[in-house]
């Protein structure tokens, strides 16, 4: 047997395997701001003998991929990012308690640290995702308040920092529907800190899932997406994977 096939059955073999992204529905969370998917079945089994849709969905839709295009004028498109960098090594940062004490917490610099004091330093060229279990709400994914104002976590500029030029990241990725937690882009009126991570150069995953179904380090995550020329998002299909436990 080649040589290649032997250690992917072997590697098959060991790890276990995570759904991390949403199926992809009308259903499917997704920015407040953008139309849910729409499907229309344009060739059927009665009159064509097989069947094909024609979908009407935005870039960004349910769990996706942000190339640094999306918000930077000139920046890498889907098209132009490296395949070598879909696989990556996976850590998992988990907030999920102080989100349940404070749903507009904001992650910061001492979130990445006391993380690395448990479970080591970050390593260069790796994803870090951002576990808040916010993916688990099944009504009102946002969180709007009955004036009308969101409320949900997520990161900071200087933690960002901190991952991308210190531990010179890869990726990163999150549970929600933005980058920035709610309380900063609504004082900002905008998206500041997802404006500084893709003016970086690297691409991030919204949206995900099952983060907490993988370890916090010692992971790997693969991350599939079509091959849109001058894309600069859409809909992504992510996969963990971990060491199994012996026996």
């Amino acid at each position: 047997m080649n040589k290649l096939w032997e250690e992917l059955k072997d590697f098959k073999s060991r790890v276990e395997m995570v759904e991390l992204s949403h199926p992809v529905s009308a259903e499917t969370p997704h920015w407040a701001g953008f139309p849910p998917m729409e499907g229309e079945e344009i060739f059927n089994f009665k009159e064509h003998a097989f069947t094909a849709m024609r979908y009407s969905i935005v870039s960004q839709y349910g769990t996706h991929i942000d190339a640094p295009g999306h918000f930077t004028e000139g920046g890498r498109m889907l098209d132009e990012l490296d395949p070598k960098d879909t696989i990556l090594p996976l850590v998992v940062v988990d907030v999920v308690d102080k989100v349940k004490a404070d749903a507009d917490y904001v992650v910061t610099e001492k979130d990445i640290l006391a993380h690395e004091k448990i479970h080591g330093t970050i390593p260069e060229g790796c994803f870090v995702a951002l576990r808040t279990d916010w993916s688990k709400r099944r009504e009102n994914f946002d969180n709007i308040d009955v004036n009308g104002v969101s409320h949900y976590p997520g990161w900071s500029i200087p933690a960002c920092e901190l991952l991308i030029k210190e531990r010179k990241v890869k990726a990163i990725g999150h549970e929600t529907s933005d980058t920035d937690a709610s309380i900063i882009s609504n004082e900002a009126g905008g998206l500041p800190v997802e404006t500084y991570v893709l003016a970086q150069d690297i691409y991030q995953i919204e949206l995900m899932r099952n983060l907490d179904k993988m370890p916090a380090t010692g992971g790997v995550i693969s991350v599939g997406y079509p091959n849109v020329v001058h894309g600069p998002g859409f809909s992504a299909r992510c996969f963990g994977f971990y060491e199994k436990e012996e026996k």
